[in-house]
């Protein structure tokens, strides 16, 4: 194969990756503070793409008015979602919670349809069309701000968990109980890791809008964020990141292999097999906490 060929497919890959990366890093906030994989994650994206263009053409807002606007509509949404859904279910079985966030997206997705219809609607950010060529290799722009865009957001949720609001919620997920001893507020830290899930989900949301569209599709791209998180460990932000990368490339170049043998389709399969195989041989991730219990 030529080189420069594979190095465009591995890098266009790596910067899929850090765009399912952004689905990843909202699964993982919950899950640090919760303990449970947030299945209405895709769903929470889909609604902020949504919210983004009703404010833009509905309302008629500029664009760089109507993401702050989104980001706070959902990050009372995420807030109000704990508050309501979950926080009742406290000390519950967590397949209780989980069927919850499933319910959760199954609801959500049924909402955008009712209010805005099935018809895919586009997401234009101004972000040029022109081909941009690093030497001999082409690489997409929005997929280079997207790129972009999941970088900053782990470089802040880094330094986030090293405040002292941080710290608590680290401290929380490590244990309800003492949290509770000490005078931390375990239920509004939960809810505030499902806000900010909920304000990376508007990230993901107009990012993917812009490449494929809004609509209902948006919300099946949970898989490959879930794989992520899987793959880089559910408890670990850096893992998201290098994980997305990880997945992104042995996807594209995988199915550049594989797509002329079995006549299409094999991305998902490689999805699919990376994230069974990492559950069977590396259940807790690359990066994530391999908990021993004792008895």
């Amino acid at each position: 194969m030529d080189p420069v060929f594979l190095a465009e497919l591995a890098i266009n890959g790596a910067l899929t990756g850090l765009l399912y990366s952004l689905f990843a890093i909202g699964l993982v906030l919950i899950y640090k503070a919760s303990s449970v994989p947030n299945l209405a994650q895709g769903g929470l994206t889909m609604v902020g793409a949504y919210v983004v263009l009703a404010l833009a053409r509905d309302v008629g807002m500029p664009l760089w008015l109507a993401i702050p606007i989104a980001v706070a509509i959902m990050f009372g949404l995420g807030f109000g979602i704990e508050r309501v859904a979950l926080r009742r279910l406290a000390g519950r079985p967590v397949v209780m919670i989980l069927m919850i966030t499933l319910g959760l997206d199954i609801f959500l997705r049924g909402t955008t349809l009712a209010v805005w219809g099935g018809t895919s609607r586009s997401m234009e950010l101004g972000v040029s069309y022109e081909p941009l060529f690093l030497g001999d290799i082409l690489v997409s722009r929005i997929h280079l701000v997207g790129a972009f865009v999941a970088v900053m957001f782990f470089a802040a949720f880094l330094l986030f968990f090293r405040t002292r609001l941080g710290i608590k919620l680290r401290a929380i997920a490590d244990d309800y109980m003492a949290s509770w001893s000490v005078g931390i507020s375990v239920e509004r830290g939960i809810g505030l890791s499902w806000g900010l899930a909920s304000v990376v989900a508007v990230s993901a949301g107009v990012i993917w809008g812009e490449i494929q569209g809004v609509d209902q599709a948006l919300s099946l791209l949970l898989l490959k964020g879930l794989t992520v998180a899987v793959l880089g460990g559910l408890d670990s932000i850096l893992g998201a990141i290098v994980a997305g990368i990880i997945l992104g490339v042995v996807e594209n170049v995988g199915a550049d292999f594989l797509d002329p043998l079995v006549g299409g389709g094999s991305r998902e399969l490689i999805v699919a097999a990376v994230l069974i195989l990492t559950i069977m041989i590396r259940p807790h991730g690359l990066f994530g906490r391999h908990d021993i219990e004792r008895v």
